[in-house]
């Protein structure tokens, strides 16, 4: 069976990570690289694993969530689409089963917030993962002067939390950004449709998602 780490060190796929950052660092674009896909695949899998998922599907999981971005590759416009089909042939030449590289194709294919949506488990854990990695970590810009919206909204996230309680069925993103950098409000002008779609990613699963801010419960 084809893991993660099989993934991870196939030269393709380091072959398009690579040239997905160099794509997006050129447009000005917050971190989408090493880190970034770590992250989301950790979070895949950790979402999956403790909804009571097996672990293959724990397993597919983690590989869709270091996939998701490489369609930057060829280019930022359509990458969930683009990287969907990447992926799948990238797995087919692997030796993955078809069943299992097509729900890794249709979750990749649906994580994008202006084409997509939660259409399986997998998609849906996905969609928390990475809609949940918003942090300074992430600004590749080194010149606060120059800061869009983007890079001012993820510089001001110091902590970011994602947390599942299996008990509640709740999964709660919490956040601390530095008002001193931006307002809150600048985040819900950037990321609600991010917010909403993770919502609704929530509900396919079957839990509830909560934001905290601050401190504050905001939804």
């Amino acid at each position: 069976m084809i893991t993660l780490d099989d993934v991870i060190n196939n030269e393709e796929v380091q072959a398009f990570v690579q040239a997905s950052q160099k794509q997006l660092k050129s447009l000005g674009y917050t971190e989408h690289s090493n880190r970034h896909i770590g992250i989301v695949s950790q979070r895949t899998g950790e979402i999956l694993e403790k909804l009571g998922f097996d672990s293959r599907v724990v397993e597919l999981g983690k590989i869709a969530g270091y996939l998701h971005d490489i369609g930057n590759c060829v280019n930022r416009v359509d990458h969930a689409h683009t990287g969907a089909i990447l992926a799948y042939n990238i797995l087919k030449e692997m030796g993955m089963p078809a069943g299992e590289r097509t729900e890794i194709m249709m979750a990749i294919g649906n994580h994008d917030e202006g084409t997509g949506t939660a259409v399986s488990d997998i998609s849906a854990a996905l969609i928390l993962a990475d809609k949940s990695d918003v942090h300074r970590d992430r600004v590749v810009n080194t010149n606060m002067s120059t800061f869009d919206i983007h890079d001012r909204v993820n510089y001001a996230v110091t902590n970011a939390k994602l947390e599942l309680n299996e008990e509640t069925r709740k999964v709660v993103l919490d956040l601390t950004i530095d008002t001193q950098i931006c307002p809150v409000l600048d985040y819900f002008q950037i990321f609600m449709d991010r917010t909403m779609m993770s919502k609704y990613a929530a509900k396919y699963l079957n839990i509830w998602f909560e934001l905290i801010i601050n401190g504050i419960k905001l939804l």
